[in-house]
């Protein structure tokens, strides 16, 4: 079997919403020349037999022996250019179609078997909203059920506070950027993408209620006014 990085310490798989399930999990990198150690979330969608995979995060022998119980893992999907560490992992072990939007690429030269677009999605009634105003690609899934989910990656996050994934180091340096604020954007997500006000006005024609992001807690009925706060705070929409 090929080699891939290790599965880090996580949680148990949640039903956060019927037939969308959250966990989350630990994450080490370097950025900025700095080492990391924060959480990151996985979302997976079942859709009849079928799972899709959002935001991959390995999970340990336990945590797929519970993937495996929900269903059969079919499709990876990539949202944000700055994940993907596991996505190798689920693609391999499962011999799943991999998902990527036009312009993305895999560090490890992985190649998308499907291109993410508005006509071309792995899950039955969502839609794609997509950022155009962004120095790199970044794409938000939104399900047509329970009032309209939100499915992020880096660029709405609901980070309220530290949790036990992180660092001491990350915990005092993310805290100093402004990480830790509810329906946020995020800040490295922010710098690399330098996204436009154009996008989020587009973003707030869309209708939701809840929010589940590539880092933070899910946000529950209020997501659509509480990010809407967000947007008009940082660009006046």
């Amino acid at each position: 079997m090929a080699q891939f990085p290790p599965a880090l310490p996580h949680g148990k798989l949640d039903e956060v919403f019927p037939d969308v399930f959250f966990v989350s999990g630990a994450m080490e990198t370097v950025l900025q020349e700095m080492d990391w150690k924060f959480s990151r979330n996985m979302t997976v969608v079942r859709d009849g037999e079928r799972l899709v995979i959002i935001n991959s995060v390995r999970l340990d022998d336990a945590g797929l022996a519970e993937l495996d119980r929900l269903g059969r893992v079919t499709d990876v999907v990539r949202l944000g250019s700055l994940h993907g560490r596991d996505d190798p992992f689920y693609v391999d072990r499962y011999a799943a179609d991999y998902w990527m939007m036009p312009g993305m690429t895999h560090e490890t030269g992985l190649e998308a078997t499907r291109t993410l677009t508005s006509e071309s999605l792995p899950v039955s009634n969502a839609t794609l909203f997509e950022f155009h105003t962004t120095q790199i690609p970044e794409g938000i899934l939104r399900l047509d059920r329970d009032g309209g989910i939100l499915i992020a990656c880096d660029a709405l996050q609901n980070w309220l506070a530290p949790d036990e994934y992180f660092s001491e180091s990350s915990r005092t340096l993310m805290e100093k950027m402004g990480f830790f604020t509810p329906a946020n954007l995020g800040p490295v997500w922010v710098q690399r993408a330098t996204p436009g006000g154009d996008d989020f006005a587009r973003l707030k024609e869309m209708p939701f209620k809840h929010a589940i992001c590539g880092h933070g807690e899910p946000l529950r009925d209020s997501a659509y006014e509480d990010f809407g706060k967000t947007f008009n705070r940082l660009f006046g929409i």
